[in-house]
């Protein structure tokens, strides 16, 4: 809520089931699709849409106008976002501010993604990539010939073994956690329920650091969400049960190459800040979250985010996971969708899935992944380069 007291309400989500690269309809197809659930959600039809933000990675430019023309043609501001990984919650982010700001009393943010099979390699080979520092800084600290993708997390996975005594053993704990909670998710890439000691006996990527299913994969999809003001709602005989509590979006200081340290070179910092920001706004905790959804690209960056999110205190990742308390039965479920290590990374759609399974959490309409008594519901979205968004919902009624 802002300083003039105007709330932003959840009107509104939409998600279709995310599949394997190959297997998926066009990206505007997608976006459409989710962009339509999320109307019928809400209960409007589009004329009443005042701005929409469309994120993705990898596309033409406007591609964001080829979705979202196929939900109206009605001349309204249509916005492109890019932020890699961060792109979905960087639209929702966007649309929040517009409401919240008075500028629109509805807006639209919709994530899509179409993507190829295999590690992401870079499009633009003819000029300086946007990590040429971090790549630099990553080669300096890992000594080890894989993707860059996996150097990054996996360096700071291996950077919290050595610091904490983590184990491969709790990554493989937090990717076993992931598939069972997607196998009760109808619209996850991956349903298959799969034991710690299956994650372990793996084909291994690094050896004593990575197995293959600890790394998402890569995915296509989409989603979406409607945000407005409570004039709106109440003009439109609308009953949102769901408010943005607070939100903050954070980009990289120096500590991330200065530091000279694996983990703060993936966000550790920006995740940090994004998140005490969000709880000072709001008013709570990490003590009175629930349930969220977090960014596990890689088991790995579960486990750092856990404390980067003060889920539990720094080191306490591995008795925090041993004791069960980032699942059913525990003190805090995490990525009950299943995550993105099961659920699927479609880039630009990430967020604003998450924004979908924390949604119908405080509705009390996740079906066989409900989380009991949930009242506030907490996301973190990172993207590498690099931007983190950490949102707090909250339960209306």
């Amino acid at each position: 809520m802002s300083s003039n007291g105007r709330e932003v309400l959840v009107a509104g989500v939409g998600m279709i089931p995310f599949t394997k690269p190959g297997q998926s309809a066009s990206y505007d197809d997608m976006g459409a699709e989710a962009i339509g659930n999320a109307l019928v959600d809400a209960g409007i039809t589009y004329d009443l849409v005042e701005q929409a933000y469309a994120g993705y990675v990898f596309g033409a430019s406007c591609a964001g106008q080829r979705t979202v023309y196929k939900a109206g043609m009605t001349g309204i501001p249509v916005i492109n976002v890019n932020n890699n990984c961060s792109t979905g919650s960087s639209a929702l982010f966007l649309a929040r501010q517009a409401v919240e700001s008075g500028a629109v009393e509805c807006a639209l943010a919709v994530g899509f993604e179409q993507m190829n099979p295999g590690a992401i390699a870079a499009v633009f080979t003819d000029r300086v990539s946007p990590f040429v520092d971090f790549d630099r800084t990553c080669d300096e600290l890992v000594d080890v010939d894989l993707p860059l993708a996996l150097r990054y997390f996996g360096g700071a996975g291996q950077a919290h073994m050595e610091r904490y005594g983590t184990t491969l053993a709790d990554f493989a704990k937090v990717r076993a956690k992931a598939s069972r909670h997607a196998s009760k998710n109808p619209l996850s890439v991956f349903r298959n329920v799969m034991t710690e000691e299956e994650v372990l006996g793996s084909q291994v990527i690094w050896p004593g650091v990575m197995t293959r299913p600890m790394a998402c994969p890569p995915t296509c999809g989409a989603a979406a969400a409607i945000l407005c003001s409570d004039a709106f709602a109440k003009k439109h005989g609308l009953t949102p049960q769901v408010r943005v509590a607070a939100q903050a979006m954070t980009t990289d200081r120096p500590v991330a190459l200065e530091a000279r340290d694996m983990i703060e070179l993936v966000g550790r910092d920006m995740a940090v800040r994004a998140s005490q920001q969000v709880y000072e706004k709001a008013g709570v905790g990490p003590e009175d979250i629930r349930v969220v959804e977090l960014h596990d690209c890689f088991a790995h960056n579960e486990v750092i985010t856990y404390e980067s999110l003060g889920l539990c205190p720094e080191g306490g990742a591995q008795k925090f996971i041993a004791d069960g308390d980032n699942t059913y039965g525990g003190r805090v479920v995490t990525n009950p969708s299943g995550g993105l290590l099961s659920k699927g990374h479609p880039l630009g759609a990430t967020g604003l899935a998450q924004c979908f399974e924390l949604s119908h959490q405080l509705r009390g309409t996740a079906g066989d992944r409900q989380v009991d008594g949930v009242r506030h519901a907490l996301q973190h979205n990172l993207g590498l380069g690099g931007a983190c968004v950490v949102t707090l919902y909250e339960k209306m009624n």
